[in-house]
């Protein structure tokens, strides 16, 4: 998460942010194509939109209907952008803990630059915000693609068939995603089903990043910046013990999260502080003895995996290129 940079560092003397421009709103992504500065005015579908995440939100074109979700630092719209449809993530000024507020902003800006399908695309950001009463609580928009109405936990604890092969093409989906961001050295460490986007083309998509990470690039990958923290029910043992950020906590939360897609139901029950103390001091995690897992040779696979996911020690987890491997094959259910 990269603090604000001024804005006199990134543009020409004399000009500056204005509501109508937008602001910077992280260090500048430059290649032959051109900087995230230079947006299209007629459409964001061109070539550098398709590839770039812009600083810059034409607010004129900009146009926010029904909600389509909220979590502690923001809530989600479907919205419309140059008559495309969006989605429109508003970052909001939270009184208890200004300091998180913004560094969820710029957390989700981690993987901006970043294009793949398996990843929820960044359109444009900014904090510059109009003055008006919409926007009030308003520290940060974010506009992003639409990539589906649903998440993978309404699909989970919902009534829609969820057979072998569609659990084994989801569990492809995200952690192709998380092979991508790892391969930045980028940590997601909020995955959970409620931050999977599925698709009208039932596509799995990372969402949320505001939690997420830019780690360093060597030795134990130290993070930049304190870990905001995450979700404790998919939180590696090592991040609740307060030690070192690595991509693999990404790998235990996958883990849980294909569990939950395999059995469809809740990891854990009970009290927050009684569950926390259980796997950090006594190994605990989602039951595996079940017909689910002891029937089948492709239950059994999956315990193997769900098992090495979660090892306590996460030098024993598998990278997600090898995990994605063993994915890859076992055969279809």
């Amino acid at each position: 998460m990269p603090s604000p940079i001024p804005v006199t560092r990134l543009l020409p003397r004399g000009f500056g942010p204005t509501v109508e421009l937008g602001a910077c709103s992280s260090p500048l992504f430059k290649n032959a194509g051109g900087s995230t500065l230079a947006v299209p005015t007629h459409t964001f579908r061109s070539k550098i939109a398709s590839r770039l995440w812009s600083s810059v939100v034409y607010w004129s074109e900009l146009h926010c209907s029904e909600p389509l979700g909220s979590g502690g630092f923001g809530s989600v719209y479907k919205g419309q952008y140059f008559d495309e449809t969006v989605a429109v993530k508003k970052v909001k000024r939270c009184a208890k803990n200004k300091l998180a507020c913004r560094q969820s902003f710029w957390a989700e800006l981690n993987a901006a630059h970043l294009r793949h399908k398996n990843l929820v695309r960044v359109i444009a950001a900014t904090t510059c915000i109009p003055d008006n009463e919409d926007n009030a609580d308003n520290i940060g928009t974010i506009i992003m693609e639409l990539a589906g109405t649903r998440n993978l936990q309404q699909v989970i604890y919902g009534v829609e068939p969820l057979p072998g092969d569609r659990c084994l093409k989801f569990s492809k989906d995200i952690a192709r995603g998380l092979q991508y961001l790892h391969a930045h050295k980028i940590g997601h460490l909020d995955v959970k089903p409620a931050n999977v986007i599925v698709s009208d083309a039932d596509a799995c998509k990372l969402a949320d990043f505001g939690c997420s990470l830019k780690l360093g690039q060597s030795g134990d990958l130290r993070p930049l910046t304190t870990h905001l923290g995450g979700t404790y029910t998919h939180q590696a043992p090592e991040l609740l013990k307060g030690e070192d950020v690595t991509l693999k906590a990404d790998v235990y939360s996958f883990g849980i999260t294909w569990w939950q897609i395999i059995t469809r139901e809740l990891p854990y029950e009970g009290d927050r502080q009684c569950i926390l103390y259980a796997v950090v001091a006594y190994n605990m995690r989602p039951p595996v003895n079940g017909d689910t897992f002891r029937k089948s040779s492709f239950g059994q696979t999956c315990m193997t995996l769900l098992v090495r996911c979660w090892n306590a020690n996460p030098h024993q987890r598998p990278t997600m290129d090898d995990l994605l491997s063993e994915l890859d094959k076992m055969p279809s259910c």
